[in-house]
């Protein structure tokens, strides 16, 4: 199996998404994953985009747990803070019942 490399901003972000969806880390699978780095005059952090397929009968319900108030959830990342997240288009639902989520984020080093 290969393994994508992840900042531990990235890393921390997708464990805080699967810890919202209240399931196994198995039933989330990564599709794609791209993290740049960022910066303002104050402050150096990463923009993510993640594409996360969410499987099984309950798919609905746990996308659900994940985006509903995802603008204004707290996330407990070590050393960085989630400044700015979002879905960034519908989440898609799959003849196989499964769902896709499309989220974007901003984290800044705290």
């Amino acid at each position: 199996m290969m393994r994508m490399a992840m900042s531990p901003a990235a890393s921390g972000l997708l464990r805080e998404l699967v810890r919202r969806a209240g399931c196994s880390r198995d039933r989330i699978l990564l599709t794609e994953l791209r993290s740049v780095e960022w910066q303002s005059l104050t402050f150096v952090g990463e923009r993510h985009q993640l594409e996360l397929r969410i499987a099984g009968d309950d798919a609905v319900t746990l996308a659900g747990q994940i985006t509903n108030g995802l603008a204004e959830a707290e996330f407990a990342i070590a050393r960085h803070i989630v400044a700015d997240i979002a879905c960034s288009r519908e989440p898609e639902l799959a003849s196989d019942g499964s769902i896709t989520l499309c989220i974007e984020a901003l984290t800044i080093e705290d």
